[in-house]
């Protein structure tokens, strides 16, 4: 995956087959945070459909990644859109996106254009509000 920040705050998360999700993925998203500005990240809900699950270590090092920084990714971190055509699925990831916002902390929704999507973003940046302190 690669962080594609050249549009801030609308973060683009895209595939890319010569970029895993190692330390490079992670510093990428260090530096985000560390701009201690609020942002957006969007995508294709097909961003993630590489047919791996990913390895125990993998989710072991992410786990302990989000709780590290959890703080700051429910301060800077307005969201999450990702673009989902068939209207079945936006429904279906609907359940997703309650785990998820859980999980990471901040909400995941769902548009069904990437027109549709950036609205989300912006609607989601207007509504943002600065953290007292983190």
């Amino acid at each position: 995956m690669l962080i594609d920040s050249s549009t801030f705050p609308l973060v683009w998360l895209r595939r890319d087959a010569g970029v895993g999700n190692g330390d490079a993925l992670y510093s990428a998203f260090e530096q985000l945070l560390a701009r201690r500005q609020a942002f957006v990240l969007l995508g294709d809900a097909r961003f993630d459909e590489d047919g791996h699950e990913h390895a125990q270590d993998e989710r072991k090092r992410m786990t302990l990644w989000m709780k590290k920084n959890k703080a700051a990714l429910r301060a800077y971190v307005c969201g999450m859109v990702l673009v989902e055509p068939s209207a079945a699925k936006r429904l279906a990831g609907k359940a997703f996106a309650v785990m998820f916002g859980k999980f990471w902390g901040y909400p995941l929704h769902f548009g069904d254009s990437g027109d549709d999507a950036l609205d989300i973003a912006r609607s989601l940046l207007q509504a943002w509000l600065p953290p007292r302190e983190i």
